[in-house]
C-alpha cells in the first residue's frame, strides 16, 4: 500500500505499515511515562535516599527539562541526519541513563540521570511525529497523528495508574527496570525501522539551515496558531492530572483504587476523542468542535462544583471535557505538523518542546488556593483560549473553500 495520497510517499507493505504504527505509538507514548510511572514512589523515595520531598520531586522537574531540551536539539538533528541513527542513539541514550538511575547512590545522582533519560526519551517523541509526516500525508497522515493524539492524551493519565499498580510489589526501581526493558524493546524495533527521510530531502551541512528551520517554521503563522492551540490544551490536560488525584482522594475522600478506575475511564474519554477527530469533514471543525466541549464543561463544572458541589457533577463533566480534549489533541498534531512538513523534525520538537512548557506553568499554579476551584480556573482559562484559536483556525478553512 501506499504510505500516502502523495505519489513522492514510499510505497509500503501492509504488514510494514502496521508495524509502522505500532512503533510511532510506542515512541510517542514514551515520554509520560518516563515522566509519570514513577510518581506513586515519590513518598517511599524520600525515606530511601533520606532526603525531603523537594529533591525527590526534582526528578520529575529534571525528566521534564529533559524531554523539552532534547526535542529542541533532536528533531533538528534528524532533519540533517536521517531519523534511523537518531532514534537508535536517543534510545540507547536513555537505556544507559535509566541503568544508572536504577544504581544511584544519592538523590543528586539520581536527579542528574533523570535529566539524561528526559533527553533521550526525548528522541522518541519527536521522531514519532516527524516519521508519521515522513511517511504519511492527506488521510493517512490524519489516522497516524489521531493515534499519536490519542497516546499523546492517554499515556500522561494512564502512567501513574499502571505505577501506582506495581510500586507495592516491585517498587520504585521495579518501575525503572520496566522503563529499560521498554526502551530495549524500542531499540530491537528501531533495527527493523526503514530510513524514512531520503538524504534528498535532509537539511545541509552547517548550523545555519538549522537556524533557519527554526526561524522559518516561526514566520509560518498558521504553524504557530496550531502549536499554541495544543499548548493550551496541554494545559488543560496537566492541570487535570496534577489536581485529580488530590480532587479525588482527599477532597471527594475516595479510595486509590477508585481514583485509578476513574483515571482509567478519562484515559478512554481522551482516547475516543482522538478517534472520533478523522470522522470530521475538517481536522479544523475537530478542534472547533472539541474546544467548544471543553469550554462548555469546564464552565458547567466549575458552577457545579460551587453551587452543588458532588462527585457525579465533577466527573461528568471531566468526562466530556476530556473527549473535547482529544479532538483537539489529535486535529492540532496533525494540523500543526502539516504546516510545518519542510521541516518536520524541527517542527515536531517546537511542537513537543511548548506542549511540556504549557504543561510545566500550569501544573504548580493549581496548588494556589482552592484546588477544586483553581484547577477549574484554569481549565476555563485554557480552554477558552483554544476555541478562539480554533474559531480563527475555521474561519481560514472556510475562505479557502
Amino acid at each position: 500500500m501506499k504510505g500516502s495520497d502523495n505519489d513522492n510517499m514510499p510505497i509500503i507493505s501492509k504488514k510494514y505499515y502496521i508495524f509502522l504504527l505500532v512503533l510511532l505509538g510506542l515512541l510517542c507514548g514514551f515520554g509520560p511515562f518516563i515522566t509519570d510511572m514513577y510518581l506513586p514512589t515519590l513518598p517511599s523515595m524520600t525515606k530511601i535516599f533520606h532526603t525531603n520531598a523537594t529533591m525527590v520531586q526534582l526528578g520529575l522537574t529534571m525528566s521534564m527539562f529533559g524531554l523539552a531540551v532534547g526535542q529542541v536539539i533532536f528533531g533538528p538533528i534528524s532533519d540533517r541526519f536521517g531519523r534511523k541513527p537518531v532514534m537508535l542513539s536517543t534510545l540507547s541514550l536513555f537505556a544507559i541513563a535509566t541503568v544508572a538511575i536504577i544504581f544511584s547512590p544519592s538523590i543528586t545522582f539520581f536527579n542528574i540521570c533523570r535529566f539524561i533519560q528526559g533527553l533521550g526519551g526525548a528522541g522518541a517523541i519527536v521522531l514519532s511525529r516527524s516519521v508519521a509526516t515522513d511517511s504519511f500525508s492527506g488521510r493517512e497522515l490524519a489516522k497516524a497523528m489521531a493515534l499519536i493524539g490519542a497516546i499523546n492524551g492517554v499515556a500522561p493519565v494512564s502512567a501513574p495508574v499502571i505505577g501506582g499498580l506495581v510500586a507495592e510489589s516491585i517498587g520504585w526501581k521495579g518501575i525503572f527496570w520496566i522503563l529499560l526493558g521498554i526502551g530495549i524493546i524500542l531499540i530491537i524495533c528501531s533495527l527493523r525501522f526503514k530510513e524514512s527521510l531520503p538524504e534528498e530531502n535532509r537539511l545541509s551541512e552547517g548550523l545555519k539551515p538549522l537556524i533557519k528551520s527554526f526561524t522559518g517554521l516561526f514566520k509560518i503563522k498558521y504553524f504557530v496558531i496550531y502549536v499554541l492551540l495544543s499548548g493550551f490544551a496541554n494545559g488543560v490536560l496537566f492541570s487535570y492530572i496534577s489536581s485529580a488525584s488530590f480532587i479525588i482522594q482527599d477532597h471527594f475522600k475516595y479510595s486509590e483504587l477508585i481514583f485509578s478506575l476513574i483515571f482509567g475511564l478519562n484515559a478512554i474519554g481522551i482516547g475516543a476523542g482522538s478517534a472520533l477527530a478523522v470522522k470530521f469533514k475538517s481536522l479544523e471543525k475537530a478542534a472547533l468542535v472539541g474546544s467548544a466541549i471543553m469550554t462548555v464543561g469546564s464552565l458547567i463544572q466549575l458552577i457545579s462544583s460551587i453551587i452543588w458541589g458532588k462527585f457525579i457533577g465533577y466527573e461528568g463533566m471531566m468526562f466530556l471535557m476530556v473527549l473535547g480534549l482529544g479532538l483537539v489533541f489529535s486535529s492540532s498534531t496533525t494540523l500543526s505538523m502539516n504546516e510545518g512538513k519542510r521541516y518536520p523534525g524541527s517542527a515536531s520538537a517546537i511542537f513537543g518542546a511548548v506542549g511540556f512548557l504549557f504543561g510545566g506553568i500550569v501544573s504548580p499554579l493549581v496548588g494556589f488556593g482552592n484546588i477544586l476551584i483553581t484547577s477549574s480556573v484554569l481549565i476555563i482559562i485554557c480552554s477558552v483560549v483554544c476555541l478562539g484559536l480554533s474559531i480563527v483556525c475555521i474561519r481560514r478553512k472556510q475562505k479557502s473553500i
